[in-house]
């Protein structure tokens, strides 16, 4: 079982970069999938995530109406567009899948997401 983040990069501030999520080993359309990051010095936050169909989705405060996610099941692939993007959204990103196909009222806790994949840098550039 495999999660695999890539589409980070070095971009300025205002730019746009776009997330994937592939996994391997297991089917990611069953479940619901989430976006979290790291910053330098600071604890992983929840950035956001999706149901098992597409249809539902949440986001952090920070990157509502900047960031969107969305999937392709038959890619077996999550993405997180970002647009807008601020020096302060430079981090690590990492993709996870959840413990269910749908998500519950816990969905930004890291600790009901079963499987991790290797995060992806993005940093914004002032």
């Amino acid at each position: 079982v495999q999660l695999q983040a890539s589409g980070g990069g070095l971009v300025q501030a205002g730019g746009s970069l776009r997330l994937s999520c592939t996994a391997s080993g297991f089917t990611l359309s069953n479940y619901a999938t989430g976006w979290f990051r790291q910053a330098p010095g600071k604890e992983r936050e929840f950035v956001s995530a999706i149901i098992w169909s597409g249809t539902v989705t949440r986001y952090s405060d920070s990157v509502k109406g900047r960031f969107a996610i969305s999937r392709d099941n038959t890619k077996n692939t999550v993405y997180l567009q970002m647009n807008s993007l601020r020096p302060e959204d430079t981090a690590v990103y990492f993709c996870a899948s959840y413990q269910y196909p749908y998500l519950d009222g816990s969905y930004y806790s890291e600790e009901l997401y079963t499987y991790w994949g290797v995060g992806t840098q993005v940093t914004v550039s002032s």
